[in-house]
């Protein structure tokens, strides 16, 4: 992970991208007032968005079983479509 100011990333953009891509190095541009922001390739940020889905999918999947295990569960019948043949 590399912390750069904003002035120095936009005189050496193409350098800092080749890091990010090439290198898959995490860049953090530092501006004013706090607002950074952060350049990561295409690659790693799918990563971390695949990785986000999943714990929101295993999150819905423990607080689904906490629901079964207090009780909270409903049966129901299995309704099977029929073939249009």
């Amino acid at each position: 992970m590399v912390a750069v100011n904003y002035s120095t990333v936009r005189n050496n953009l193409k350098d800092y991208c080749d890091k990010a891509t090439d290198q898959q190095e995490t860049v953090i541009i530092t501006r004013k007032d706090e607002k950074n922001v952060v350049i990561l390739s295409l690659e790693r940020f799918n990563q971390l968005e695949k990785m986000a889905r999943n714990a929101e999918y295993l999150a819905m999947v423990d607080r689904s079983l906490a629901q079964l295990q207090a009780g909270k569960g409903r049966q129901h019948d299995l309704i099977e479509e029929e073939d249009d043949e």
